[in-house]
């Protein structure tokens, strides 16, 4: 479940940035969205409204979240760009990674961070280790210098 300070407003969002498909919307007692459910590409997603006298937060109330949601997508810089177009924060542009996706990292107005990748190729694990090798000493040579 993604809790959420205003979990009618994020259904409606991720229908708008996640082309999400809306598959039920239950308010509870006071109106507020207590359980809905979505699917985005072919998996589904629960989300409700933050109740704090359940204990139940969202991360804008938390002032964040150690949680990152990854999902694949057909074309990452299209979905970032569309997400973006909608509302949500780009934190890191879509880039060729060392391990063989295109990835980049988005946060949504309610506080949520979704790692979005599209697989563009296949790295053997001595391919990867030497490229992040190459990464962290290129990062290390910058401090330095």
């Amino acid at each position: 479940h993604l809790i959420c300070h205003d979990a009618d407003a994020a259904l409606d969002f991720y229908k708008r940035a996640f082309n999400a498909a809306e598959t039920s919307r239950m308010p509870g007692p006071d109106g507020k969205l207590m359980h809905g459910s979505m699917r985005i590409g072919d998996s589904a997603v629960m989300l409700q409204n933050e109740s704090i006298q359940h204990g139940m937060l969202g991360p804008k109330s938390l002032k964040g979240s150690p949680v990152t949601i990854h999902m694949y997508v057909a074309d990452v810089d299209t979905f970032i760009a569309h997400a973006a177009s909608a509302g949500a924060e780009v934190t890191m542009p879509a880039a060729d990674m060392f391990w063989g996706d295109r990835y980049g990292v988005i946060e949504d107005p309610f506080g949520h961070r979704w790692s979005i990748a599209t697989h563009v190729r296949d790295v053997t694990p001595a391919q990867m280790q030497q490229a992040m090798k190459a990464m962290c000493e290129e990062s290390s040579s910058k401090v330095k210098g």
